[in-house]
């Protein structure tokens, strides 16, 4: 550590992508701090418990087919609980059922049902998704200088693809994406595809919350919880912090915050946000319409002209039971935050949301209900993979911003910025060997 300096590093933020960062620096023998501004670490990522039901901020879900989950989060200590590995569409003649026959099979006679009676609809679906056949390996730099400046509604136009798959698909990336536009680039929407194709998305058995949790550990004391960054001073040798509690000092400073706020401390470019509101009703009585045959399976609106503010919607009760008491259920529906758009109420998404379950909206009572403008950063064309990590010496930034905007994303840019710290080091040491 230079002379003065009080930590080798610090960390500013215990999100993702700040926790994966500073594991890398700690095991790498550095001296790291992690400066966090909540009372709590995970960022975006984050679990309440109410009245015994689990509630993500937002309707997260954990893909363990993420090559960064796979390498470096013990997914069987999170006790992962699968949703079905489709979606009920409900359309103007009733409800459609789309199922991966693979790892659905008690779905695949419905699905081929669906499907097989609109043969040129798949024809088009595949020429989309040409790219995604072959190794898996180095697919972000085979797609994107194919698909990096082309959106994803351009390509399925150019692919011929049209009709209730294409709509079912466009519907379902929606509440991914959260893009209802269809203006993201299509490069991030294949990558995305891929990864659905190759994992089940699921929650832990203690929620979303899990998942900071486990990246937290061991880490300690190193983690001040409370202490909000108000401003870096790179004029000297090393970066200064300037907390309420007085100033830090440390070789390295890695902003691992979300997009505004690494705009305001490091003057890197704000990312365009994208917005949800998640709504959490506990619900009595899942008779009626609903589909007892897949139970948790997301439910879309694939009709010409959706019938209400909902992207997608779930029981979610019956895919993670640990989310809800037993004997109760718990729904979420989730609605896009649009700028210059009216804020879906309560009513308006607990009436869309049970026409999509096909159940009564009677007997619904709200757990939560949480509005998130800045959800995830967008990904419009020309698609960037990658973004540099590097400001200035000293000076580093990561998070999904910098990446992709995924749990993927913001694991790999912790990554990427522990490695540019410590390449830095190893060429410092070298200049004075």
């Amino acid at each position: 550590m230079r002379a003065g300096a009080e930590a080798d590093v610090v960390v500013v933020g215990a999100g993702l992508a700040g926790l994966r960062c500073a594991r890398v620096l700690v095991d790498a023998g550095l001296d790291v701090v992690v400066l966090e501004a909540t009372g709590r670490v995970g960022g975006r990522v984050r679990t309440d418990e109410v009245d015994g039901f689990l509630v993500d901020h937002g309707f997260q879900l954990l893909n363990p087919a993420y090559p960064a989950v796979q390498r470096w989060v013990d997914t069987d200590a999170l006790a992962l609980q699968p949703f079905p590995a489709g979606v009920v569409a409900r359309t103007e003649d009733g409800a459609e059922l789309l199922a991966d026959p693979l790892r659905e099979l008690g779905l695949t006679g419905r699905t081929a049902r669906s499907v097989a009676v609109r043969p040129r609809e798949v024809l088009g679906l595949l020429r989309w998704a040409r790219p995604l056949v072959g190794r898996t390996q180095g697919l972000a730099d085979r797609v994107t200088p194919r698909r990096g400046d082309i959106t994803l509604r351009d390509s399925l136009d150019r692919a011929g693809s049209h009709g209730l798959l294409r709509t079912v698909l466009e519907r379902f990336l929606a509440g991914v994406l959260l893009d209802a536009t269809g203006t993201t680039a299509d490069a991030y929407a294949l990558l995305l595809a891929r990864t659905f194709a190759g994992g089940t998305p699921a929650l832990p058995a203690d929620g979303m919350r899990a998942l900071p949790a486990q990246l937290a550990a061991g880490l300690g004391d190193r983690v001040r919880l409370r202490t909000p960054v108000e401003g870096i001073d790179t004029s000297g040798p090393d970066p200064v912090l300037l907390t309420a509690a007085g100033t830090t000092r440390a070789r390295n400073v890695v902003v691992a915050t979300d997009g505004l706020t690494a705009h305001r401390l490091a003057g890197t470019p704000t990312p365009a946000p994208r917005g949800v509101v998640t709504q959490w009703w506990s619900v009595d009585d899942l008779g009626g319409r609903h589909d007892r045959q897949a139970p948790g399976v997301l439910a879309v609106d694939a009709r010409h002209r959706s019938a209400g503010p909902v992207v997608n919607t779930a029981v979610v009760s019956s895919a993670a039971p640990t989310y809800a008491p037993e004997g109760r259920h718990l729904v979420q529906a989730s609605a896009l935050l649009r700028r210059g758009t009216t804020v879906p109420s309560e009513g308006r998404m607990r009436r869309h949301a049970a026409d999509l379950l096909g159940i009564g909206d009677t007997g619904w009572t709200e757990v939560a209900r949480h509005e998130l403008p800045h959800a995830l950063p967008a990904q419009p064309v020309p698609f960037t993979a990658r973004r540099p990590v590097v400001v200035r010496p000293g000076l580093l930034v990561c998070g999904d911003h910098r990446d992709t905007a995924s749990i993927q994303g913001a694991l790999v840019s912790g990554q990427r910025a522990a490695r540019a710290v410590l390449a830095s080091r190893d060429r410092a040491g070298a200049d004075h060997a």
